[in-house]
């Protein structure tokens, strides 16, 4: 990969960084808003410490790590990325919360014609201001999307300290093993 550079980098605030979608997938997963690494190569949570690729393997949903320029591969086996909040920033701060709110009711309308399994956003802070649910907690939420259920995952930025890779993938793991046995499993009463 070519070395970026910082005037690399801020070149790409604001841009969008396509989905990686199917109609059918057995798990969306939902980042906050694209990190400027990743609006510059096109990859999602492709800045090195972003804990994403890593927990989604050592969590059993893919066979082995894949690398953010890999993506494309999630379709294979029934997983996508898509964002909250479509526009690219250097850090999730710089989004209002009119624009978590706005990107929750695009999203809904995403879920709505793709049809996934589960759509888990990783990121529960930005699952309760984009959903109006300011009481949510990591987990299985009560919300529905047409048939899509709904998990809020930690947040794999390599900024959020209070989750190891290792307990990450143990919650993603939860998330694995509901949506492989698509039973209700770990679905709240």
């Amino acid at each position: 990969m070519t070395r970026l550079t910082p005037a690399d980098l801020e070149a790409a605030r604001d841009r969008i960084v396509p989905d990686v979608v199917a109609s059918g997938l057995s798990v969306l997963f939902c980042g906050i808003n694209p990190g400027l690494m990743t609006a510059a190569t096109g990859h999602h949570f492709a800045r090195p410490g972003n804990r994403f690729w890593p927990v989604l393997h050592l969590s059993g949903f893919t066979p082995r790590q894949l690398a953010p320029a890999e993506q494309e591969e999630l379709l294979s086996y029934g997983l996508g990325i898509t964002n909250v909040v479509a526009r690219a920033t250097a850090r999730a701060d710089e989004l209002s919360a009119q624009e978590y709110r706005d990107g929750g009711r695009l999203l809904t309308a995403k879920v709505e014609r793709l049809r996934p399994r589960w759509l888990a956003v990783v990121g529960v802070t930005a699952y309760r201001t984009a959903f109006g649910e300011p009481k949510a907690r990591i987990g299985p939420q009560e919300r529905t999307i047409g048939g899509t259920r709904v998990w809020a995952l930690p947040n794999p930025s390599g900024l959020n300290a209070h989750w190891t890779a290792a307990t990450m993938a143990e919650e993603y793991g939860r998330l694995r093993a509901a949506a492989s046995g698509d039973d209700g499993a770990g679905l709240p009463c």
